[in-house]
C-alpha cells in the first residue's frame, strides 16, 4: 500500500510540476479536461494517496524500515 501511495502521489507531483513550468495539466490532456470523470478519478486518488503520505511522517522508522 505505502508503495502505490508513494507512486499515486508522484504522479501528482510531476503533473503540477507540468502545470506550473509549461501551463500543461497532463492527467486532463491524456483523459478528456479537467471535469472528466476519469480525470476527477485520478484526481481523488492522487489526493487521498497524499493523505496516506501522511502517516508515513508518524510511523515509528524502524517499523518503515521492516516493510
Amino acid at each position: 500500500m505505502d508503495r502505490l501511495a508513494l507512486i499515486l502521489v508522484i504522479i501528482g507531483a510531476l503533473n503540477w510540476l507540468l502545470v506550473g513550468l509549461f501551463r500543461y495539466d497532463l492527467v486532463a490532456n491524456l483523459f478528456g479536461g479537467t471535469d472528466s470523470m476519469v480525470s476527477r478519478i485520478i484526481y481523488t486518488l492522487v489526493g487521498l494517496a497524499g493523505l496516506y503520505c501522511l502517516t508515513l511522517l508518524f510511523r515509528d522508522r524502524e517499523q518503515v524500515k521492516n516493510k
